[in-house]
């Protein structure tokens, strides 16, 4: 039997505990999952790749399924680069589902073969949204609910 390889693009910029969650949630799913920071090289993220990339490690270190890199170009060409037959995507809301959805059918339209798999937000974190942690960390505010400790350390000691 094929290993069920799954990929959970996004640019986690920073990752939240959403993302968390999400990543935890979809273990039984998959036999590995690529966390994939997705570099646009027109846009600079806020933090830089090599941050989100070590948090994105530090928190999934104890998660054998989890590996994570950067990539650029198109999420379908990277899954097909890594052997992944599933694209994993969370979304909280209606807008987030009609999104999510056009993207999914515009990847299954360049490879029929990959399947997006959704899943929804947990309750606790149907407010948290990386835009708008962002915005708290440029405000100085709190963001301690809504990331990681380890990530809210670094953020207090490097951008604070």
């Amino acid at each position: 039997m094929a290993k069920k390889i799954a990929v959970f693009p996004g640019s986690f910029d920073p990752i939240t505990n959403g993302h968390i969650a999400i990543i935890k949630r979809s273990l039984t799913l998959f036999d590995e999952l690529i966390v994939a920071i997705g570099v646009n090289p027109e846009k600079e993220g806020f933090f830089p790749i090599t941050q989100r990339l070590k948090w994105i490690a530090n928190e999934t270190k104890l998660l054998k399924k989890v590996k994570c890199e950067s990539f650029v170009g198109l999420t379908i060409d990277f899954c097909k680069s890594h052997d992944a037959e599933f694209i994993l995507r969370g979304f909280r809301s209606d807008p987030d589902f009609h999104f999510e959805n056009s993207i999914a059918m515009m990847n299954k339209a360049m490879d029929s073969k990959i399947e997006t798999v959704f899943l929804l937000t947990d309750p606790e974190y149907f407010a948290i949204n990386a835009s708008i942690v962002r915005d708290i960390i440029k405000n100085k505010g709190d963001v301690s609910k809504f990331v990681p400790s380890s990530v809210e350390k670094d953020i207090k000691k490097y951008y604070l």
